[in-house]
Formats: structure tokens, sequence, C-alpha cells
């Protein structure tokens, strides 16, 4: 299981984190730690689920991800 930190544009009120929440918690395979205004944490096993897949998502709530660490 690899755990990343998703810094992510465009995100300033609770509306947005609970958007991105809401998105990243659709995908299967994905556990969303926590999401704050600017980032996500999530773990995932990267044989099941590729960052890009996390990338969608939070695009599909409006956003976009600035860089995964």
């Amino acid at each position: 299981m690899k755990k990343k930190e998703i810094l992510i544009e465009g995100m300033s009120c609770g509306h947005c984190v609970m958007a991105v929440k809401k998105e990243l918690s659709k995908v299967e395979n994905l556990i969303v730690e926590d999401v704050q205004i600017g980032k996500a944490i999530v773990t995932f096993d990267e044989s099941k689920i590729n960052e890009n897949t996390i990338i969608a998502a939070i695009d599909e709530a409006g956003f976009s991800v600035k860089q995964i660490i």
C-alpha cells in the first residue's frame, strides 16, 4: 500500500473539501485518509489503482492536481 499526499489547486472552502472527498470516495481500492483545503492524503494499492485514476477523480470534482508527493 502506498500513502500519497496530493496537492490540489483551486480549493478555497469547505464545499471544495466535500466535493473532492465525495469524488475520491467513489474510487474503488482507494482509502481517503484526509482532505483539507489544498490537499488530500490517500492510501492505495498500486497494483489495483494508478495515480491517473486519482487525478481523474479530482478533475471530476472540478479541481486540478498540482503535485503528488
